[in-house]
Parts: C-alpha cells; sequence; structure tokens
C-alpha cells in the first residue's frame, strides 16, 4: 500500500552534504514520506566549501540517489544555487532530464507570483570577506561535532537532544537583528517586484510570516534546513504548509529497501549514471 503524501511543490535548503552537522538519514526518511511533482532545492545542498575533509559517508550519498530516482521517476527537480555551493552557478540554466540549475526562480501557483532564490546575496559578510564567511562555517562545524557528543550523553541517559548553535544564535541580539533584517529586506523586495511569495533559505530559520508595508503585502517563506531545525516547505491545495520533522512524521518511512542493500561504490555508480525517465512520467 502506497502511503507516501502527494504534493505539489517540495522545498528544502541548506542540507550541507558532506559536513558533520548534515542530518542525512532524517532527511532521508522524509523524502521517502513523499511524491512530489516539484522538488526544488533551494541552496547549500553540497557543502562544497568543505569538502576537503573527504568526509562524505553514505547516507549522504543515498540523498543523492533518492533526488536522481525522483528526478527519473518524473519529478521535476530544480537545484537553486547558494552561497556554499556556489560552483555549480557556472552551470546555471542548464538542465539534464528532469534535474536543472539556476540561480532564482519564478512560478505562478494558482496565479499567484512565487520568486525563489537561496539568500545569500544579502549576508554582507559573504559578499566583503568570504575567507571569513569560511572560517565561520569551519568553526560551525566543530560545534556541531561537540554537539553530537553532548547529545549522544543526553540520549543515554534518557533526556532531550540540545542544540548549542541554534542556543546561541537565538539568544545573541546581533543574530536575531540579522535574522530580522534578512526577511525584512527579502519581503520588501518581493512587494516591491510584485511577488505574492518569497521563498528563501540560507539562514537556517524556517519561517512564515504574513509581511506588509506602504506599498505593498507578500508573504515570506523559509524552508529552514537539515542540520538544527530539519524543516521543510510544501505546496498543496493552495496553500503553503511548514513542514517540520520532529513535530509533523507520521508513519516512520526508512529509507527504500534497495538502498540499504547497496554499498557506497554501488551507490556511487548509481549517482554517476542518470537514469533515463520512465515512460509516460514527463512533467
Amino acid at each position: 500500500m502506497n502511503l507516501k503524501r502527494k504534493v505539489e511543490i517540495a522545498v528544502i535548503s541548506d542540507v550541507h552534504l558532506g559536513t558533520y552537522g548534515c542530518h542525512a538519514k532524517q532527511l532521508l526518511t522524509y523524502l521517502n514520506s513523499i511524491e512530489p511533482k516539484k522538488l526544488i532545492l533551494n541552496g547549500d545542498i553540497v557543502d562544497i566549501w568543505q569538502f576537503k575533509k573527504r568526509y562524505f559517508p553514505k547516507s549522504h550519498l543515498r540523498v543523492i540517489k533518492k533526488i536522481m530516482d525522483f528526478a527519473a521517476d518524473g519529478t521535476e527537480v530544480i537545484y537553486i544555487t547558494g552561497n556554499h555551493d556556489e560552483m555549480l552557478r557556472k552551470f546555471a540554466d542548464t538542465s539534464i532530464g528532469n534535474i536543472s540549475i539556476v540561480n532564482k526562480l519564478v512560478l505562478d501557483l494558482d496565479g499567484r507570483k512565487a520568486w525563489f532564490f537561496h539568500g545569500d546575496v544579502f549576508d554582507i559578510s559573504i559578499q566583503n570577506a568570504k575567507w571569513l564567511a569560511k572560517l565561520g562555517g569551519w568553526g560551525y562545524d566543530l560545534l556541531t561535532l561537540l554537539n553530537r557528543t553532548v547529545n549522544w550523553c543526553l540520549e543515554k541517559l534518557g533526556k532531550e537532544r540540545y542544540s548549542l548553535s541554534k542556543r546561541i544564535k537565538n539568544s545573541v541580539k546581533g543574530a536575531v537583528k540579522y535574522i530580522n533584517n534578512f526577511e525584512k529586506v527579502a519581503a520588501d523586495l518581493a512587494i516591491e517586484n510584485g511577488y505574492d511569495f518569497v521563498i528563501c533559505g540560507h539562514i537556517h530559520q524556517p519561517k512564515m510570516l504574513f509581511m506588509t508595508n506602504k506599498i505593498g503585502k507578500t508573504t515570506y517563506l523559509n524552508s529552514g534546513d537539515w542540520v538544527e531545525n530539519f524543516t521543510a516547505l510544501e505546496y498543496q491545495f493552495k496553500r503553503w504548509k511548514l513542514y517540520n520533522y520532529n513535530k509533523d512524521k507520521l508513519t516512520p518511512f526508512f529509507a527504500d529497501e534497495d538502498l540499504k542493500e547497496m554499498d557506497v561504490k554501488d551507490l556511487i555508480a548509481a549517482i554517476t549514471i542518470v537514469d533515463q525517465p520512465k515512460k509516460n512520467k514527463h512533467i
């Protein structure tokens, strides 16, 4: 019996495959629970900045294989570039089968305009001091390793997991101000350009906000991340939903059986050969 939820659009961002902070197993569980017509990857899916660590476990390969399987089965996969995968920007506006790479995206959703982009263009630290931003990324990764040790101990004691990085970000006034400014700038630009929805990633803060200014109104949405929050955005029945893995999961979907049995060499071979889309499944 097929229990997978059908959704018109699913949006994920800030997965950071290739880093210790990425929770690939939880993401794979989520991806196995849905059948999207469109899957929008809104930046920082693969963390190319930190690829030199040669850390890319089997669960991370499974995520890539699952995304490619979506495309082979007829799902339109749109990869919007971010700052951690900015090397892909040289391939913007190219397509392979049902997979396309873009820097930004505009969709008509039931008569309303939706504007998708990652959001790093608003980040001054990245635009003017990229080396500092990368240094911050490595420090963040060390914090994540420490956090995993803490959570391992908490789970052994039967206590709730704890996010050090999330706690730090939420308690620092400067970070809160930056997030508020990010949301306001994105909303103001969307209103100025006549977009009903603006959908971002980048700041790892899942959110749905109805925002107004003197000119007009828009809905700001952020898909969050799969490092701390485990969230995604879904569009179905003319409305948006913010999916939270920790709160919304119903039936436990795990990795497909064929993916479980595949070893690393088989997974690498599978993701380097693009399967042909099945007949009558083109979008």
